[in-house]
């Protein structure tokens, strides 16, 4: 062996070690980011939890028909799914400690109504002609008038508890533009 042969085998000298280069702008990046997202988050969800608290109160002090879409679970609890389009839509909740009641009014179409009345697992041949199926007391309650030459339809359904009663009834007295009423209590 020669001494150059040795030389190479000799075990070589590690490569200087790698200076790391600081990013001062990275790490300001990835600190503010840490701290706007989750406070950015507290505002938004603090924001909607205000924005509820003020549904909330203004459906607690009401005493009538409000103007507006009932919310999702309203709409799941009572089985009162109300057709996208339909317009305008009003509804008012009651409860009382035996039962609870949801009173809707919405104007849609014939596609509208039918879908609807799918939905709650009926259709129009159900609804009988000249029937007024809400009674008075339950119209009165909300400024609901049957009274007079209108065309009206019914329909009642009995739910088996926790399921809901309903009492349907639709004023055709615009054609084409269905007026529905529905009232959908549960009992407890």
């Amino acid at each position: 062996m020669t001494e150059t042969d040795v030389l190479h085998d000799a075990p070589q000298p590690a490569d200087a070690p790698r200076v790391k280069r600081r990013r001062p702008w990275l790490s300001a990046l990835v600190i503010f980011l840490l701290i706007a997202i989750p406070a950015g988050y507290i505002v938004i969800s603090a924001k909607q939890s205000r924005d509820s608290g003020v549904v909330k109160e203004a459906e607690a002090a009401a005493t009538g028909l409000i103007n507006s879409f009932p919310s999702q679970v309203q709409q799941r609890i009572y089985d009162v799914p109300v057709p996208l389009g339909s317009t305008p839509v009003y509804y008012y909740e009651t409860n009382s400690w035996q039962t609870s009641s949801l009173f809707v009014q919405f104007r849609t179409n014939e596609v509208g109504l039918n879908r609807y009345l799918d939905d709650i697992g009926a259709d129009a041949d159900d609804l009988k002609k000249g029937a007024i199926t809400i009674t008075p007391q339950q119209a009165a309650q909300v400024g609901w008038d049957f009274t007079g030459d209108g065309k009206f339809a019914g329909l009642r359904q009995h739910g088996k508890k926790p399921h809901p009663s309903q009492r349907i009834t639709v004023s055709f007295d615009e054609p084409g533009h269905p007026v529905v009423h529905t009232v959908s209590t549960i009992t407890f």
